[in-house]
């Protein structure tokens, strides 16, 4: 009973032991904050990388693809139907973008990686609709400062908005009207000339008259003024003006079309986009023959989305499949380079990729999980977390060592009390039972604490972040960077769990050499100079 008489009274007098308790409770919930923190983005990124790519990938070996989509689609039905939820047909094929930066005036051209989709079986796979722009209103600083413009009943398609056709019409207008200024101003006055026969030529020779600069384009006829216009540069297939959108759709990544501005006044970053739904761009790639040959494409934007994922928002533009399959010669064979796959339930994956192998001929496809497809960077993502948890944890580590130096220095302020006690019959293993006791209810207490305040900074986490950022008066943790809308954190128990028996371990452990110091004192010799 004396033994944890003396801990308790230690414990509740001895100010020294404070300072292990605070350092105990500091690297507890250092660790679970961390680790919550850690765990919560992991979590988004493998749900935004598993939405993206679906549970299982095919893909063909070669860019030229698998040839009659139908047949393909049927062939993995009867062989893993009963495993599949939804499928969609996909083109991978890498591309340059081009288009014009309307505040410099100067031509963006950027690599990326072209997809062809069909809209509604893609969002039968993934939530498409959840990261395209117009199905989703638009938050700055935790405020909609646009509605979404498309129904979430709507469905996925390649059709613009009618916001997009406004300002499609109005922007091609305006170029229309600016190309006609620029002929009026460039063109010298008129001389007026009559015919030598006094009346007009009725078969005029408009090439004649379009090469005469005694002609403005105002005084001849709208045949004549179409004729300029299509000699304009600006009338090349790569920069033609078209009023009605082109073939070719597209959903662009956010990434590739923006970038983050501060505002002047309020020092505040801001999204700033270079290309609006329904402006037109320029896509090129290759085309399947051999050898291949570089094919130009004028697209128009629908829409763009947001993902979550740099490495896809930067550099992934979607396309309507059979346009590209038209413009990449893959039309006539029906071909595509990926089949995307949502299972019933992910745990069946490896009994269907097994059944999926029969599917296909040798050698002619990959089938991999979206986890084999993203191993490397989930594998960095995991050797990133434990070599963090192994830094945290070095300081419970200092604290033990702090417990350790305290507790030596409590042995030998307490030498005269040990040998009263074993001069009064306490054993060595009394007196060693005290400290360890003495250690673990530091532990316990310290660890305890520490999971408390863990806990309650997990839990208000985004307050305490928005308190930040009005003291230092910039945003600490940016959506616009993160691409999320509050620090997301995932608290699993079996973590806490290990953390804190790991600092009572801890504690323990440090005050086994000090209580064996103790215990091994003789009681003629503590109190020989006492």
């Amino acid at each position: 009973m004396y033994k944890l008489l003396l801990c308790v009274r230690y414990l509740r007098t001895r100010y020294i032991a404070l300072a292990s308790i605070i350092s105990v409770m500091l690297g507890v919930a250092t660790m679970i904050v961390v680790n919550s923190v850690m765990a919560g983005f992991t979590s988004e990124m493998r749900d935004r990388l598993h939405n993206f790519l679906a549970d299982i990938v095919i893909e063909s070996r070669t860019m030229e693809g698998i040839d009659h989509t139908d047949r393909q689609m049927a062939a993995v039905e009867a062989a893993a139907g009963e495993y599949i939820a939804a499928m969609t047909p996909t083109i991978d094929v890498p591309g340059m973008i081009m288009f014009e930066d309307p505040y410099n005036g100067k031509t963006i051209t950027a690599q990326v990686m072209i997809q062809g989709i069909d809209p509604e079986s893609k969002g039968h796979v993934g939530p498409l609709r959840d990261y395209l722009g117009s199905y989703n209103p638009e938050i700055e600083d935790g405020v909609v400062i646009r509605e979404a413009l498309r129904s979430r009943s709507e469905p996925l398609s390649w059709e613009l908005t009618e916001s997009a056709t406004r300002y499609r019409d109005e922007m091609k207008l305006q170029e229309s009207l600016e190309i006609r200024s620029a002929f009026e101003d460039e063109s010298p006055p008129v001389k007026s000339e009559e015919p030598a026969n006094g009346a007009l030529d009725e078969s005029p020779d408009f090439d004649a008259v379009a090469a005469d600069t005694s002609h403005t384009v105002a005084d001849q006829t709208p045949l004549v003024q179409d004729v300029f216009l299509q000699d304009s540069p600006l009338n090349k297939p790569e920069s033609q003006i078209q009023t009605g959108a082109y073939p070719a759709r597209v959903y662009l990544g956010e990434g590739i079309v923006s970038f983050q501005a501060q505002d002047p006044d309020t020092g505040k970053l801001h999204k700033v986009m270079l290309v609006q739904p329904g402006d037109d761009i320029i896509l090129s790639t290759v085309t399947v023959g051999r050898p291949p040959e570089i094919v130009k494409m004028n697209a128009t934007v629908v829409d763009s989305f947001r993902s979550g994922m740099n490495e896809y928002d930067t550099s992934v533009v979607l396309m309507n499949i059979k346009e590209l399959q038209k413009n990449r010669g893959m039309q006539l064979d029906d071909a595509i380079t990926s089949i995307h796959i949502r299972l019933k339930n992910y745990e069946d994956a490896p009994k269907a990729i097994a059944a999926l192998q029969g599917a296909f001929p040798p050698g002619i496809v990959t089938i991999k999980t979206w986890e084999e497809k993203q191993g490397l960077l989930l594998s960095a993502v995991e050797v990133e977390t434990a070599i963090l948890n192994v830094l945290l944890f070095l300081i419970i580590t200092v604290a033990g060592f702090g417990i350790l130096a305290i507790f030596y220095m409590i042995v030998v302020e307490k030498t005269r009390d040990i040998g009263i006690l074993k001069s009064l019959g306490a054993s060595s293993n009394g007196v060693m039972s005290i400290f360890l006791y003495y250690g673990l209810g530091l532990g316990i207490v310290g660890s305890s604490a520490g999971v408390v305040l863990g806990l309650l900074f997990v839990r208000y986490i985004n307050q305490i972040e928005d308190g930040l950022s009005w003291v230092t008066g910039r945003k600490v943790f940016d959506e616009k960077i993160y691409y999320f809308f509050e620090i997301p954190t995932y608290v699993n128990p079996a973590m806490v769990l290990s953390v804190a028996l790991g600092a009572i371990g801890i504690a323990v452990l440090a005050s086994i050499l000090p209580a064996r110091r103790a215990a091994r004192l003789h009681p003629v010799r503590a109190l020989r100079f006492e």
